[in-house]
């Protein structure tokens, strides 16, 4: 069983900075990706940003160029900066881990909170 743990949300004025953490406890085997999604009110979860255990990135297209994912494995960790935030980037931000075999198992976060006023 995996457990995350998220933090560093929070509110910020828009074009400000902020940085995700999310550290994963329990055994991770084999291909996986960890990764962060959003929700908005009224709206379907999204994928924000992934990395996979290779080594590459995927990303939102509202996202690009604004948001980096980067991954700590020796601490099980994954980051999300995000800069030049914007109203829309408003949302509760979920920490994922898939982890691939035969089947996915997908892994969630208790969500953080990021707000961003105009």
């Amino acid at each position: 069983q995996v457990q995350l743990v998220e933090s560093g949300g929070g509110l910020v004025q828009a074009g400000g900075s902020l940085r995700l953490s999310c550290a994963a406890s329990g055994s991770i085997l084999g291909l996986y990706s960890m990764g962060w999604y959003r929700q908005a009110p009224g709206k379907q979860r999204e994928l924000v940003a992934s990395i996979i255990s290779l080594g590459s990135a995927d990303y939102a297209d509202s996202v690009k160029g604004r948001f980096t994912i980067a991954r700590d494995s020796a601490k099980k960790t994954v980051y999300l900066q995000m800069n030049n935030l914007k109203p829309e980037d408003t949302a509760v931000y979920y920490c994922n881990v898939a982890q691939y075999s035969s089947y996915t198992i997908n892994f969630w976060g208790q969500g953080t909170q990021v707000t961003v006023s105009s």
